[in-house]
């Protein structure tokens, strides 16, 4: 399997990235059209792993996905620091040629098969679907591809790709403005002006600010449907619970247990009412929390039995994750999504990370947040270059912040690693 070993370990500047899309539009769309690959998926890995062209690999090599040598490579190659030092990469004549060896990596492996058959407009499921067959250890990385394809409308290439959309001069034109009090640049688009924060760097000390996802209006049908098969009526605030029960001939003990829910008498909001038992597992993959969804709400509108939801996400009951966190709905996750912190009153804003609990194999870590850097704590087996990637920063920036001599590190060390 492809170990994908770049990171976007060095913000870039949306100029940066609007130029990288001007110059391999046209590539990426043609790769689509002849091996299916979509156009978003490549542009948006194109960035990130080239760090929009500026990274040291691709300046030496045209590599512009990170494809190591593999056993049957027999062109040209050169040394790079990823996992370990010195390892072998793919060297190109030309961008050209590093994008396509990049649509025939994927078309040809057995493990990636399963993506071919994905609506090519799907690019949330190609991005987590990359992430699970392998292409990437980073465990962002699918969220970093989606964010990349939402912030700079990729999904436009996909569909002129598909015929669906004309090109036009507009198309990937951004508006960009520089916050002088801060290292965030906002990325408006003409379109729909909507706002989002590029991370950018000052110095050693990274900043970043995420767009908050924004919860959109769902209109539920009258009387009772289905959500991932399951039994399920939409009801009005200040409905009785026990109206409900009646009306469904269902025990109100019940109600409450299908619905995780303490007894109460009426509804304290528009909401769905499950009248059958919630599924073990969602009906897709994954969830990205909006703002302020609690992990009620979400077992709630995916239908998935709320112990099953945060056994999948490695929570307990009295932690609720960050916006923009994905949670796993189906299967387990590697870890725990970043929790939000409470405010002065005591409740939860879930837009505020507090502490991140990471979940390595049977090593289960917890890293603490401290002003603008957490402590990792080095586990078994773990090197410079494996937490380096963890965090999305450089071996070297690892070295400098801790002092270290050299590359050796042992089990309990703790490292501070700047955000």
């Amino acid at each position: 399997m492809l170990s994908f070993s770049f990171t976007f370990s060095r913000a870039q500047s949306a100029d940066a990235i609007l130029a990288y899309i001007t110059r391999y539009k046209d590539l990426a769309i043609s790769e689509m059209k002849r091996t299916g690959v979509p156009a978003a998926i490549t542009l948006a890995q194109g960035i990130h792993e080239t760090e929009a062209g500026t990274s040291v690999l691709v300046k030496k090599s045209n590599n512009h996905f990170g494809i190591k040598c593999k056993d049957e490579w027999r062109g040209q190659s050169v040394s790079h620091d990823d996992d370990a030092r010195g390892e072998c990469f793919r060297k190109y004549s030309a961008a050209e040629d590093s994008y396509k060896d990049h649509s025939d990596f994927l078309k040809t492996r057995p493990n990636y098969a399963s993506l071919f058959s994905l609506d090519p407009t799907d690019y949330q499921g190609w991005a987590y679907g990359l992430k699970k067959a392998g292409y990437a250890t980073n465990p962002k990385y699918a969220q970093v591809l989606i964010k990349l394809i939402q912030d700079y409308n990729l999904e436009d290439y996909t569909l002129i790709a598909l015929g669906k959309m004309k090109e036009t001069g507009n198309l990937a034109k951004n508006e960009v403005a520089n916050d002088e009090n801060s290292s965030v640049v906002l990325v408006k688009n003409d379109e729909d002006a909507k706002s989002t924060g590029i991370e950018t760097s000052k110095g050693d000390n990274k900043t970043q600010k995420e767009t908050q996802p924004v919860a959109t209006e769902v209109n539920y049908p009258s009387g009772e449907f289905k959500i991932n098969d399951t039994r399920v009526v939409y009801v009005k605030k200040g409905t009785s619970y026990l109206t409900i029960a009646q009306q469904y001939e269902i025990p109100l003990a019940r109600l409450f247990e299908f619905n995780d829910l303490k007894q109460q008498e009426v509804t304290g909001d528009d909401q769905l009412v499950f009248i059958q038992r919630k599924r073990k597992t969602g009906e897709h993959e994954f969830h990205t929390v909006q703002t302020g969804e609690s992990v009620n709400d979400i077992a709630q509108s995916e239908a998935i039995r709320l112990e099953s939801l945060l056994d999948y996400n490695n929570m307990t009951a009295n932690m609720q994750p960050a916006s923009g966190e994905v949670l796993y709905l189906r299967s387990k996750s590697a870890v725990t999504p970043r929790l939000a912190a409470k405010n002065s009153t005591g409740k939860f804003n879930p837009g505020t990370p507090a502490v991140v609990m990471l979940n390595d194999g049977k090593e289960k870590k917890e890293v603490h947040q401290k002003n603008n850097f957490i402590f990792h704590t080095v586990a078994p087996k773990e090197t410079v270059y494996s937490i380096a990637k963890k965090y999305n920063v450089s071996a070297d920036d690892v070295i400098s912040w801790n002092q270290l001599q050299d590359y050796d590190l042992k089990i309990g060390q703790a490292l501070k690693i700047y955000r």
